[in-house]
């Protein structure tokens, strides 16, 4: 089977959401779903080089039989959608050649452009292979409070881009502010359907016993309405098929698994990177920065938490850490601090993003010295 085209109809969702919306807990939600005797195939694009999010959802994956048989494949380094069209082209040619699932989901970085990646997704060369489904946006309620996410033209493509919104982190909200919030989402999409997530039972309380039935019901209820977008084709791509007359076919030598196989440096381009590792760059109008280290190295998890949170206008910290009190993932956003226990991995995996802000972020930057500094700094906090 060398050709893509034998392939068809491999129902095919896009779950996107801007940075730090909360996209992998809804896709380890969605995951939930999968039949035992399916094999369903992930696609990540992450912003950075490092990859966090894949080890992530392998770990999900090994804690529950339900979501064994999923292939991973990570596209790291910069937006699918924002530079040229190959990398994209090569990891879903490769993951669907290599793999063959019977489903397909695909999450682009926080900071993609949703527009383009659908004109991508709805070329030609895709359609017969690919069956679109809802496009599902994870929305963080919290973030909207804030002008500058409001402002921002990312956060409101994605919000523009959605066939469904899963809405988190609304609790907060009083009824005035959760009317504003759906006026505000009427005028940049007035046809998307809107779910209001419920955490699970054991992310809200400290003991198992205390988890009464209106828990267990409300989120079995967002369940049901989660499985939807799984079976409903995508209004927002067909609507977006015009767009794609002019748009430029795959050459055809990527559709045979051989030549894709040798394509490979923009897929798990970092693997080949081995520890210790530490890159730093700028994209878009983000500082971007991450390191890889032995999983012998184990940090004061004291210092380090103190560490990462005073570095400047930082908008997301990720990571897997060998520490003084076991390997943790960390996921941090403005708005929340999430610390979890993990199995042992094969390095520590550390990636932090910063905005970049000539008035405060570059000032800071040089206070410290540039990245180097931060290298020694966080070099000094190991054991």
């Amino acid at each position: 089977m060398s050709k893509l085209s034998i392939l068809q109809n491999i129902p095919c969702t896009l779950v996107t959401g801007f940075l730090g919306s909360g996209k992998t807990t809804v896709i380890n939600q969605l995951l939930t779903f999968k039949p035992i005797d399916e094999r369903w195939a992930l696609l990540i694009n992450e912003f950075g080089r490092i990859g966090i999010d894949g080890p992530l959802l392998a770990n999900a994956q090994s804690q529950d039989e339900a979501k064994s048989n999923i292939a991973i494949s990570e596209v790291s380094g910069g937006c699918i959608c924002c530079t040229s069209q190959l990398p994209l082209q090569v990891a879903l040619s490769r993951l669907l050649t290599e793999q063959h699932p019977q489903r397909l989901i695909i999450e682009p970085t926080g900071l993609a452009h949703p527009r383009q990646l659908l004109r991508q997704l709805n070329a030609p060369h895709w359609q017969t292979a690919l069956s679109m489904q809802a496009v599902v946006t994870v929305f963080n309620a919290l973030q909207w409070q804030h002008p500058k996410y409001r402002s921002h033209t990312g956060y409101q493509a994605h919000v523009a881009a959605a066939d469904v919104l899963v809405i988190n982190r609304y609790q907060q909200l009083n009824k005035a502010e959760l009317l504003a919030l759906k006026a505000w989402i009427s005028t940049l999409n007035a046809h998307s359907q809107i779910i209001w997530a419920k955490p699970a039972p054991q992310d809200k309380i400290d003991s198992i016993d205390s988890i009464d039935s209106k828990t267990n019901v409300d989120f079995d209820r967002y369940l049901s309405e989660l499985i939807m977008p799984l079976t409903q084709l995508s209004v927002i791509i067909n609507k977006s098929a015009t767009a794609n007359q002019n748009s430029t076919r795959i050459n055809s030598s990527l559709l045979n698994p051989a030549v894709v196989k040798s394509s490979s440096n923009h897929d798990h381009k970092v693997v080949a990177d081995q520890p210790p590792y530490h890159y730093h760059d700028q994209q878009q109008d983000m500082l971007v920065g991450g390191w890889r280290l032995p999983a012998a190295s184990i940090f004061d998890f004291a210092k380090l938490k103190l560490w990462l949170l005073q570095l400047p206008n930082w908008q997301r910290i990720k990571g897997l850490i060998n520490t003084t009190e076991g390997w943790l993932q960390l996921n941090f956003t403005p708005d929340s601090l999430s610390i979890e226990t993990s199995h042992a991995q094969l390095d520590n995996r550390l990636e932090i993003i910063l905005a970049v802000d000539t008035d405060s972020t570059q000032d800071k930057v040089e206070q410290h010295e540039t990245w180097d500094t931060w290298n020694s700094e966080l070099t000094a906090l190991l054991v």
